[in-house]
């Protein structure tokens, strides 16, 4: 009945509309809604989420590393539950290198029942042990940051240590390259000592030098990364140890580094990825040590420029990418000199906004710095009118305001010069350099120059500073004035040859110290001031000879190409590199 009235309803009955009404309600009863869940957080990112691809939950993720760009990973607002809270990769990080230490202390501390015939463990999961050395001095020596010359000692003797460690039945072998190339376990070791030498731990007084180590850190989640530390880390064990088999075996590795960097460089996303930076950072520091061909590494500093700039200020407040850029700022405003013309960094947004997030604060080398940024425009315009100069083009009114607009600047950033090192040098908290008569009983190759009040060769006293990083600040400090100098020709206030003469020694003199005391190549923040100095000092001089001393030292015991070469592709001069001037590889 209720059914019939509802499929064939009468319209005339007034008043029938509400008791139809109940009775369908009765007839029908509707359920309440079930009360549907608050919608809650996407685990997954949201680069992950908009790709619709799985995502690992993990902070950067893995997804995100390996397309290149770990710091997109970005998580929405965090909700209460703890389940759903992205993990925090550098935690992850701690966690796993604190488990990896305390499984490699208990195999240290297990007394091996099955051994071979020489008293070794043949068990694969003990391989590191046979990557390290057997004889205490060789033991030693490994754990020394500048592994491969001894002042005392002279040259370490590396090829019986390799052959002593390799030797034996496990597999692993320097034999053919394809099997070295398989062998994790030893490519750990071989990163792990690349990152000691090249981003050592040392006191912040000393400067920062963690980029590398940073970077290293992230390579797992980046096949890009993981070939190009594999590359530099493997050339520069064989190169070390002076194993050619080694060297080689990572040298052939470079072209599919270079390979994969041009491809991302060609992508407008992944060029401006954190892996991309990385990857550039470390083909410096492999040119650095094999130096392929004559202006490499200078080629490889102006495409990491070109990088930065396209990837802008703002990319470089956080992060490995913050390191990166504030670490290497003196290589790269380095090559701005090199090049002698104005770059980007000398706009404001460049001095400011990586530093806007408070990652690590300005020092005193970075306010150096953003003084020195301003000398390639000064450089540009001296070699604008010494162009002009030549060729007659301008005329006498036109040439004389070009040279009174390059005074102007010169004499104006000389002045602002000489406040930043009252302001920070003459205050500077750990105390001023000192001048010593020695610093140490060794062989050290001893600095001689001319008295120019008798033109009679003496050795100077040697100086000494707080900390490296001070040292560091003055060599540049040095360089740069002398850099600044070569195109002040002011017929008043300008620096005398004399006082060139003196800012050169004083390069030398700081060499010392830095060298015996700077851990891993951190001796690499001095090649443009070393550079500079050379070329300041005269030709055939007995200053010459103990900076070519200081070359083949360098080289011998930090194992780097480039001071072999004597530098020449970083020569800031009008018309470098120059030529015939180089000291000889020896």
């Amino acid at each position: 009945m209720v059914l019939d009235m509802v499929l064939n309803p009468d319209p005339t009955a007034a008043g029938e509309g509400q008791e139809l009404k109940d009775a369908v309600a009765k007839t029908f009863p509707v359920e309440p809604p079930t009360k549907r869940p608050a919608n809650r957080q996407p685990r997954s990112c949201r680069v992950c989420r908009l790709r619709k691809v799985k995502c690992d939950r993990v902070q950067p993720c893995h997804a995100c590393c390996a397309h290149g760009h770990p710091s997109k990973c970005v998580y929405d607002q965090p909700i209460s539950d703890d389940e759903c809270q992205p993990i925090s990769q550098s935690e992850e990080i701690r966690k796993l290198r604190a488990e990896i230490k305390e499984l490699r202390a208990r195999i240290d501390r297990q007394d091996y029942d099955e051994t071979d015939s020489k008293g070794r463990s043949a068990s694969p999961q003990n391989i590191h042990l046979a990557l390290r050395p057997r004889t205490p001095a060789a033991e030693s020596a490994f754990d020394d940051p500048s592994y491969g010359y001894n002042f005392n000692g002279g040259p370490l003797d590396w090829k019986s240590e390799w052959q002593l460690f390799t030797d034996g039945d496990h597999d692993f072998s320097c034999g053919p390259l394809s099997r070295f190339n398989s062998q994790r376990p030893a490519l750990d070791i071989f990163i792990e000592r690349f990152v000691d030498v090249f981003s050592p731990q040392v006191d912040i007084n000393d400067g920062r030098a963690g980029a590398i180590r940073a970077a290293a850190d992230i390579r797992m989640f980046s096949p890009q990364i993981s070939d190009a530390f594999e590359a530099v880390s493997v050339t520069f064990f064989g190169r070390s140890i002076q194993d050619k088999r080694i060297e080689v075996s990572g040298f052939r590795l470079y072209p599919k580094v270079l390979r994969s960097l041009q491809a991302a460089l060609m992508d407008p996303e992944r060029s401006r990825a954190e892996s991309t930076l990385v990857i550039v950072t470390l083909l410096m520091a492999f040119e650095s040590i094999e130096r392929t061909t004559p202006g490499s590494i200078a080629a490889h500093v102006m495409g990491a420029m070109k990088l930065l700039e396209h990837r802008g200020p703002e990319n470089h407040m956080y992060g490995v990418e913050h390191l990166l850029f504030t670490e290497l700022r003196p290589y790269w405003v380095g090559a701005a000199l090199v090049t002698r013309t104005p770059s980007f960094f000398a706009q404001e947004e460049w001095k400011t906004i990586p530093w806007s997030a408070g990652t690590t604060p300005k020092d005193i080398m970075h306010h150096l710095l953003d003084l020195v940024v301003e000398i390639p425009e000064l450089l540009a315009q001296y070699d604008e009118f010494q162009a002009a100069q030549e060729s007659s083009v301008l005329g006498a009114g036109e040439m004389t305001a070009k040279q009174t607009m390059l005074w102007n600047g010169v004499a104006d950033l000389t002045y602002r010069f000489l406040q930043w090192k009252k302001a920070w040098v003459d205050n500077y908290p750990n105390g001023a350099p000192r001048e010593v008569d020695s610093q140490g009983d060794d062989s050290f190759p001893v600095f001689r120059c001319r008295d120019l009040r008798t033109m009679q060769i003496i050795q100077p006293r040697t100086i000494v500073y707080p900390d490296l990083r001070l040292a560091q600040t003055m060599c540049f400090y040095y360089a740069t004035r002398l850099i600044l100098s070569s195109v002040d020709t002011r017929p008043k206030g300008a620096v005398t040859p004399a006082e060139q003469y003196m800012l050169a020694c004083n390069i030398c003199r700081s060499l010392e110290y830095y060298l015996r005391n700077s851990p891993g190549n951190m001796i690499n923040r001095l090649a443009l001031a070393v550079r500079v100095a050379w070329e300041a000092l005269p030709e055939n001089g007995v200053e010459r000879e103990f900076m070519m001393e200081m070359f083949r030292l360098v080289e011998k015991r930090h194992s780097l190409g480039l001071w072999g070469s004597g530098m020449p592709d970083i020569s800031p001069r009008s018309g470098s590199p120059p030529r015939g001037d180089s000291p000889p590889h020896q």
